[in-house]
C-alpha cells in the first residue's frame, strides 16, 4: 500500500514537472518570436553573418574593424550602430561557421541559424540527459522553458553548439571512441570560455587519447585562424578581447564583482580552475560524468567573463550530474541552482554563483572518500554499443553582447 502510495505521488510530481516545463517553454518560444518581430536584427547573429560577409569582401584579416563593421550593417539596413557591447570580438571560426549563410537573405539564414541552435539542443538532450521515457521529454521541455537555453535562442548564440561539442565527447567516451570525443571539443573554439577546462580535465583523468583528439581539433582551428587573421588581424582581435576585458557587464556573472581587485581575482580564479582539475582527477574512478561536473563548474567560476546565456553548460553539468543517481537532498540542491539561473534578472547573480562556489565544496567533501588511483590504475571503459549513443526579460529585444 506504502509503495502504491509513494508510486502515485511520483506519478503527480511527474505530472506537475511535465506541466509546468511545458507552460514554460511555450511561453519563452513566444517570447523570442516577440523579440524578433520587434527588431529582427537586435540579436548576435547579426554580427556573425556581417563578420562572414566582410571576410568574403574584404579578407579575414580586416573582420574586427569596426569601421568595415558599421558599413556592413548599414549596408543589411540593420540600424544598428557599433558599441561597447554591439560589435563583432567572436573567435573566427564563429564567422566561418555562418559563411554558408551568406548564400541566403539574412531573415532566411537567420531561421536557418536558429534551425541549428534547435538541432544542437537536441543533441545535447539525447547524449546527456538523465532518466527514461517519457521523463527525458520533461527534460527537453525544461530546458527550452530555462531562461539561459531561450536567452541564447534568441541572441543567437553558438553556446549550444559548444554544449553539444561537451555532450558529444561524454557520448563518444562511452562509447569507447576516446580520439574522436577530444575532437567533438573542437566546438569550444566558438566560444572557449564556456569549457576551457575539458581538454585538461582529460589529460589529468588519465584520457589521454580523448585529449591528444582535443589538441589536435583545437590545434588546426587556432593555426588556421591566426593564418587567416595574420598579425595585422591578431593584433586588432587582441584589441577587441582587451576592450571587451573592461568592460563591467561582461563581469557581472563572475567572481570580479565581489572580490574587487582584478589581480586578486585572477588569482583566485587560476586557484579554483587548478582545484577543479585535481577533482577531476580525483573522482575520475566514478564515472565519466565525475570529469566533466567539476571541468564545467570549475570553469565557469574561473571564467574572466560571462554572461545569461553562458550558463546552458550550468544545466548541462546538472543533466550529467543527474545520471549519477543522486541523493535526494542534491537533487533539491541542483533543482535550486536551475532556480537561481532561472530568476537571475530579479535577484541578480550571487545566488548563481553561490551555487555553483556550493557545489565545488560538495563535490571537494566527496572527493575525501575516493580512494586516489595510480596512473598504472586501470580506467573503466564502456563497451562500444551496436548503435549510436542515444520568464524571459520583457519582450524588447536584448542588446547584443560579445562572443
Amino acid at each position: 500500500m506504502t509503495g502504491s502510495l509513494e508510486q502515485r505521488w511520483r506519478n503527480l510530481g511527474m505530472a506537475a514537472g511535465a506541466v509546468t516545463a511545458g507552460l514554460f517553454a511555450a511561453f519563452d518560444l513566444y517570447q523570442w518570436a516577440l523579440a524578433y518581430a520587434g527588431d529582427r536584427f537586435h540579436n548576435d547573429f547579426t554580427f556573425y553573418y556581417a563578420a562572414a560577409r566582410i571576410g568574403l569582401a574584404h579578407g579575414w584579416a580586416t573582420i574586427y574593424d569596426l569601421e568595415i563593421q558599421q558599413a556592413q550593417l548599414n549596408a543589411m539596413g540593420s540600424g544598428i550602430t557599433i558599441a561597447q557591447l554591439a560589435r563583432y570580438i567572436s573567435p573566427p571560426p564563429v564567422a566561418w561557421s555562418a559563411l554558408p549563410l551568406t548564400l541566403l537573405p539574412y531573415t532566411a539564414a537567420y531561421w536557418a541559424w536558429s534551425g541549428l541552435l534547435l538541432i544542437a539542443l537536441a543533441l545535447t538532450w539525447r547524449f546527456a540527459s538523465p532518466g527514461h521515457g517519457r521523463l527525458r521529454l520533461v527534460h527537453l521541455a525544461a530546458a527550452i522553458g530555462w531562461l539561459p537555453v531561450i536567452y541564447g535562442l534568441q541572441l543567437g548564440q553558438p553556446g549550444l553548439f559548444v554544449a553539444l561539442g561537451v555532450a558529444g565527447c561524454y557520448a563518444l567516451l562511452g562509447a569507447g571512441r576516446p580520439f574522436l570525443a577530444g575532437l567533438a571539443l573542437g566546438a569550444l573554439a566558438l566560444k572557449p570560455q564556456l569549457a576551457f577546462l575539458m581538454p585538461a580535465a582529460l589529460l589529468v583523468s588519465g584520457r589521454t587519447r580523448a585529449f591528444w583528439g582535443s589538441v589536435v581539433a583545437l590545434g588546426v582551428l587556432g593555426l588556421a585562424s591566426a593564418f587567416a587573421l595574420g598579425p595585422g588581424g591578431i593584433a586588432a582581435y587582441e584589441a577587441r578581447l582587451s576592450f571587451a576585458a573592461g568592460v563591467p557587464v561582461n563581469r557581472e556573472l563572475t567572481l570580479a564583482p565581489l572580490i574587487g581587485n582584478l589581480a586578486l581575482t585572477h588569482a583566485v580564479q587560476a586557484a579554483i580552475a587548478l582545484w577543479a582539475l585535481f577533482l577531476a582527477s580525483r573522482l575520475r574512478g566514478r564515472g565519466r560524468e565525475w570529469i566533466f561536473i567539476p571541468a564545467l563548474i570549475g570553469g565557469l567560476l574561473a571564467s574572466p567573463y560571462l554572461h545569461l546565456d553562458d550558463l546552458v553548460m550550468l544545466g548541462l553539468a546538472a543533466w550529467l550530474y543527474l545520471r549519477t543517481a543522486p541523493r535526494e537532498w542534491t537533487i533539491g540542491f541542483t533543482l535550486a541552482t536551475v532556480l537561481a539561473a532561472e530568476g537571475l534578472p530579479i535577484w541578480g547573480p550571487l545566488p548563481v554563483i553561490a551555487c555553483e562556489v556550493a557545489a565545488l565544496v560538495l563535490l571537494s567533501v566527496t572527493s575525501r572518500g575516493v580512494p586516489r588511483l595510480s596512473q598504472s590504475d586501470s580506467l573503466p571503459v564502456s563497451p562500444r554499443p551496436t548503435s549510436a549513443p542515444r520568464a524571459l526579460p520583457d519582450a524588447q529585444p536584448a542588446p547584443p553582447h560579445p562572443g
